[in-house]
């Protein structure tokens, strides 16, 4: 190896093991790790401008082909993914307007009134609530307002959330697999592989719905006999609040829906109009902020810019790794362990990230192995859209076993620690772990059964 292949790669585990250790916040470690790539491995030792300027990659978004690409597929680029960045910061302003008017909560009540508040209905619909949420809006948000409200109705009724909130956050993580917008890992598969929604929700959403049965099935099973002794408890209902309560402002609301509304469409029909998911998501940002008006301020302030921040560093390591060919060497390795057998590389990628994907976060590995996947499919001649289906199962899902496995998790599990229910990694585990392994495994024999 090299000395800038060695930097590079030193530099890239010096900054998952930063992350793992969660001492200092993550952003400032992929900027930091980020910077040292930019300035020594790029600047010091290869001395290579175009390197940097690759990897910033900051020429394309002066593109017309980074707006609109006229219904062909998107040109995948190295460095950082400016699409993903803008295309997540777009979504974020979106959730934030529907939050403020109070969309979330009157869903979440609504639907639990039209069971009438019946625990094994509720179970089940909360479950199916999370799952189509979470294809469209981040997870972390689904589970942040869907844990809360479950809460609430728990105390209201007097059931333990637990089992409904550890269902929930399974099914956030399995519909956030199912389509392009649902995780950050697709957002990222999707862009650099120029990938559409359609090619998700026909792929990566038949897995999810097939194994949304099972899972479903799973956990009434795992958590009957609770449901059973809840369910033929006697409660006065009449002291929930209404739905209509949860809206704020009526206006916003309806401007709100209909916003959202629009951003699926857009994403649906993306592949067909040629707009790509960045001018999506920055046209759905600018209609929200103009239809707040005054508030638009405010909305700018609660979007995540730390989660934006630790894209950028990221995916200028992972350039790191791609412009010095350690990530070529990866493939040669995979490549040579699965001898170019297809269904073994699938099983590789697949239970390799879900593994990976339960101990450390799923953003990085998933733009880290993007490279991979392809140089795999260019050298051993392996159909690609294979691969990155395989890559998008394993980490979306695998995150879901334990308790640090997706950020979806931790909110999940701190909403209901706040409110007196706490998760350990025991009881966590025992539940969601044999889940994870279900779907991985549903997922895999789909793979192995439709393309190898």
């Amino acid at each position: 190896m090299t000395v800038a292949q060695i930097l590079a790669l030193l530099i890239f585990v010096a900054m998952f093991v930063l992350i793992v250790m969660d001492k200092i916040e993550r952003q400032y470690v992929t900027l930091g790790c980020g910077l040292l790539t930019l300035i020594v491995v790029f600047g010091i030792v290869m001395r290579n401008t175009d390197a940097i300027m690759a990897t910033l990659n900051l020429r394309s978004i002066f593109t017309v082909g980074f707006w609109y690409i006229g219904g062909s597929a998107e040109e995948a680029s190295s460095g950082i993914n400016w699409a993903t960045i803008i295309f997540i910061a777009g979504m974020m302003v979106m959730v934030e307007g529907m939050e403020k008017a109070g969309f979330f909560r009157w869903l979440c009540m609504r639907l639990a009134k039209m069971v009438h508040y019946k625990p094994i209905p509720l179970f089940i619909v909360f479950m199916l609530m999370s799952f189509v949420l979470a294809m469209f809006i981040d997870s972390i948000t689904v589970i942040l307002f869907l844990a809360a409200v479950t809460v609430e109705i728990s105390r209201l009724l007097k059931f333990d959330p637990v089992p409904m909130i550890l269902s929930e956050i399974f099914c956030a993580n399995l519909g956030g697999s199912a389509t392009m917008c649902g995780d950050p890992p697709n957002i990222i598969i999707g862009t650099s592989l120029g990938y559409s929604f359609g090619d998700f929700i026909t792929n990566t959403g038949a897995m999810a719905l097939i194994s949304l049965v099972f899972v479903v099935i799973y956990f009434f099973f795992v958590f009957r006999k609770e449901l059973v002794a809840e369910e033929a408890e006697v409660v006065d209902t009449s002291c929930m609040p209404e739905p209509k309560d949860a809206i704020t402002n009526k206006k916003d609301f309806i401007i709100s829906c209909i916003i959202f509304a629009c951003a699926v469409v857009l994403l649906i029909t993306h592949a067909q109009t040629g707009l790509t998911v960045a001018f999506i998501g920055g046209i759905i940002a600018l209609i929200t902020l103009i239809v707040s008006g005054k508030d638009a301020v405010q909305l700018l302030k609660k979007v995540d810019y730390n989660t934006l921040l630790f894209f950028v560093g990221l995916f200028v390591v992972v350039g790191g790794l791609e412009q010095t060919g350690i990530l070529e060497v990866a493939a040669g390795l995979i490549g040579k362990v699965s001898q170019g057998n297809l269904k073994l590389m699938v099983a590789i990628i697949m239970w390799g990230s879900a593994v990976a994907s339960a101990f450390v976060d799923n953003i990085p590995f998933a733009a880290t192995m993007i490279p991979v996947i392809k140089s795999l499919s260019a050298v051993q001649g392996v159909d690609l859209s294979t691969l990155a289906w395989g890559l998008s199962m394993g980490t979306d899902i695998g995150g879901s076993a334990t308790p640090i496995g997706a950020s979806a998790n931790v909110v999940g599990t701190s909403v209901a620690a706040k409110n007196g229910h706490v998760i350990g990694w025991g009881k966590y585990c025992k539940t969601a772990a044999p889940a994870t392994i279900i779907v991985v495994t549903i997922s895999m024999i789909f793979i192995f059964l439709r393309y190898c």
